[in-house]
């Protein structure tokens, strides 16, 4: 396998896709219909050309290429990251052995679920975003915008790749599925709860890309560690995308609270709305809901499904060689908190069952530098307010939690009291009509919306003012 891509291709690669003509040919006949897909279901405002980042080597150095791409034209294609030959499994009853170049028999369906479930919040995301180019508070992050979307397209592709190559029909079925589904459909919709919500405006954007792409990077790191060596390496390259996504939402939430703060100071006052700012009550009510909706995203505390994926060596722990521990967990035990006797409490459970509320608690920790991070901002500006992640029990549908109601400040509390404080803690319709009030855009070079603060620096050494976006 080649380091560099080529684009010579029809699909660009970089694992040698014309020297299987059944499986080129397989891939080109779904090109057309991933086309058709982002012609409907792709960003909604019309623009000449965009400049985007285009993948041009996996190597270590210099791997992207930057210029204006009209984007039904950018060059989706499939690349996986430098093989390793000596690369041996790291966990699991398998640990030592080496990496599987081929899927084996008795973990196809294991596997093939695991690349379906991450392929389909690759195009839900596009889905839920689509509309959002039409209010962009300024070309610069319209271009992010579309940067993300475009990857998250050639994530789609990385996954549909692994199934027409390494599961026959049944994942030629899968492949022709991911575009059928799409985000809040009542009939077919997406198959994780969070890529059905809505994204209705740019602060629920920079927060979905915070913490909703956050996950996406531990769910991709947990996968990178997987002995079905074609999966670890196409997650590898992925999380290389994955980062700028979440530099958007912590940079994002940066700026919108800075530019907050800046009001509260020049005005001298909490409440920024007639100052044409998102007040940090609203940020906080935002922060509760997207990071409360994401927590979801890693199941149940304890699943016997991920102790076995661990065991057989699909799916390994965030870092995994990192981990100073025998890599099988067949003794160890983990605190799992728990509701008991109306009571929040940690039950010792076995650490293999335990492997979700590890690679939560991973999550958490770091969401909380952003916290941090958007906290000193407030501390420089010289305003005395602080946001806080809220318990990890706090509106949450799935898992140990669901079906109890929990304060932010983590308190049990009944479903009547519950239902009288809610609008203190997640977002209004009332609070939801504010924001998009706000969401008006501006496409001149060099401008942006009264609500969010410039960014520190542009793209690819360019100023704030170039024109990243070509209109049509």
């Amino acid at each position: 396998m080649s380091t560099s891509v080529d684009y010579t291709e029809r699909i660009p690669n970089n694992v040698d896709l014309s020297g299987d003509r059944r499986l080129q040919r397989a891939l080109e006949s779904w090109q057309p219909k991933f086309l058709r897909w982002w012609g409907e279901m792709g960003p909604a405002l019309p623009t000449r050309d965009v400049y985007l980042r285009t993948a041009v080597s996996v190597g270590r150095e210099g791997w992207a290429h930057f210029g204006h791409v009209p984007l039904p034209e950018y060059r989706w294609g499939i690349f996986l990251a430098e093989r390793d030959p000596d690369r041996r499994i790291a966990f699991g009853e398998h640990k030592g052995e080496p990496v599987w170049q081929q899927v084996p028999g008795e973990y196809r369906a294991d596997l093939q679920r695991l690349i379906v479930v991450q392929g389909d919040t690759e195009p839900a995301s596009v889905e839920q975003q689509r509309h959002l180019g039409m209010t962009a508070p300024s070309l610069y992050d319209l271009r992010n915008l579309f940067q993300v979307n475009v990857e998250e397209g050639r994530h789609l592709w990385a996954m549909v790749y692994l199934l027409h190559a390494y599961f026959g029909r049944t994942g030629r079925e899968e492949a022709e599925a991911l575009l059928r589904r799409n985000s809040g459909s009542d009939d077919s919709p997406r198959i994780l709860g969070a890529f059905n919500e809505e994204t209705p405006d740019w602060l629920a954007f920079y927060m979905f890309t915070y913490f909703t792409d956050r996950d996406g990077k531990y769910q991709l790191g947990t996968l990178k560690e997987s002995a079905f060596d074609p999966l670890s390496r196409t997650c590898a390259f992925m999380l290389k995308e994955e980062a700028h996504h979440m530099f958007v939402g912590t940079t994002g939430v940066d700026r919108v609270v800075e530019r907050t703060a800046q009001l509260m100071r020049e005005h001298d006052t909490d409440d920024v709305r007639p100052y044409g700012g998102i007040p940090l009550e609203i940020v906080q009510k935002y922060v509760n809901f997207h990071y409360s909706v994401s927590l979801d995203l890693f199941g149940s505390e304890t699943s016997t499904n991920v102790a076995n994926y661990f065991t057989g060596g699909l799916k390994g722990r965030w870092q995994e060689e990192r981990r100073k521990d025998d890599h099988l967990l067949t003794e160890d035990v983990a605190a799992v908190a728990q509701v008991r006797d109306g009571r929040v409490v940690e039950v010792e459970t076995p650490a293999l069952v335990a492997l979700n509320h590890d690679l939560r608690c991973e999550y958490v920790a770091d969401c909380q530098s952003g916290m941090n991070r958007w906290n000193r901002i407030l501390e420089n500006a010289g305003v005395d307010l602080r946001l806080r992640l809220p318990h990890v029990g706090f509106n949450r549908h799935v898992g140990a939690f669901a079906g109890h109601h929990l304060s932010p400040d983590g308190r049990l509390m009944s479903a009547e009291d519950w239902a009288a404080r809610r609008d203190d803690w997640l977002p209004t319709e009332e609070d939801k009509a504010y924001v998009r009030s706000l969401m008006r855009p501006v496409y001149e070079p060099g401008k942006i919306a009264s609500w969010v603060a410039p960014p520190r620096s542009g793209i690819n050494g360019q100023p704030f003012e170039y024109e990243y976006v070509h209109l049509s």
